[in-house]
């Protein structure tokens, strides 16, 4: 990888540069699947979480869960989840908006006083392009999403996964930033793009 390459995944649409990561221990809550299902994205999300060399816990002190996701048919059964205000900023215009996109996935981030991530809230809907994705496949790609604050454009031409002999896994290079994104001696949070050098200076040849 050039820092090219690294800089690009953190660079938003307005050419800013963004990094974050977690520092509190990662607590999944899904909604809208079976017991089944449930049981498969906790294992991609501890997965990613153990590249990351971070933790995960039952339950976040203040905010109970903080990794939520929410899977749902149509994007107007969001607006009939309660208290959705109080985790996105207008829930009526978003899913107006994720309509008129026709979009299946949104996330939206909540950050704490030093810009580590604090929260993480995943929208999926199931449409036809979903629909035929291994459960596997989707909650690991959910979960590589959201252990990093990636760029709004880091994956809208390449998937964090790739398919191999053995199924679907991460990207080498992605598994790489995010193990090095992890490393103590980086700081939660960033707009410095110099993290970019020090990034692959940990990555290694990938």
């Amino acid at each position: 990888m050039l820092v090219e390459d690294i800089a690009a995944l953190f660079t938003r649409g307005d050419g800013s540069f963004l990094f974050a990561r977690w520092s509190r221990p990662i607590v999944p809550l899904v909604f809208g699947v079976d017991d089944a299902t449930l049981r498969v994205i906790k294992g991609a999300i501890e997965a990613v979480v153990m590249l990351a060399g971070h933790k995960m816990a039952e339950t976040d002190v203040e905010q109970g869960a903080n990794f939520m996701i929410f899977f749902c048919r149509d994007w107007d059964e969001l607006l009939a989840v309660p208290d959705l205000d109080c985790m996105i900023e207008g829930p009526g215009p978003l899913v107006a908006r994720l309509q008129a996109q026709g979009a299946n996935q949104f996330r939206q981030f909540r950050f704490d006083a030093d810009g580590a991530i604090r929260a993480c809230f995943s929208f999926v809907q199931m449409d036809a392009a979903l629909a035929g994705v291994p459960a596997a496949d989707l909650a690991l790609s959910l979960a590589a999403q959201a252990i990093l604050l990636w760029s709004d454009r880091a994956f809208r031409t390449m998937s964090p996964l790739v398919q191999t002999a053995n199924g679907a896994g991460l990207r080498p290079q992605i598994a790489a930033i995010i193990r090095a994104a992890y490393d103590p001696g980086l700081p939660v949070a960033t707009g410095d793009k110099a993290l970019s050098l020090r990034l692959l200076a940990r990555v290694g040849d990938v």
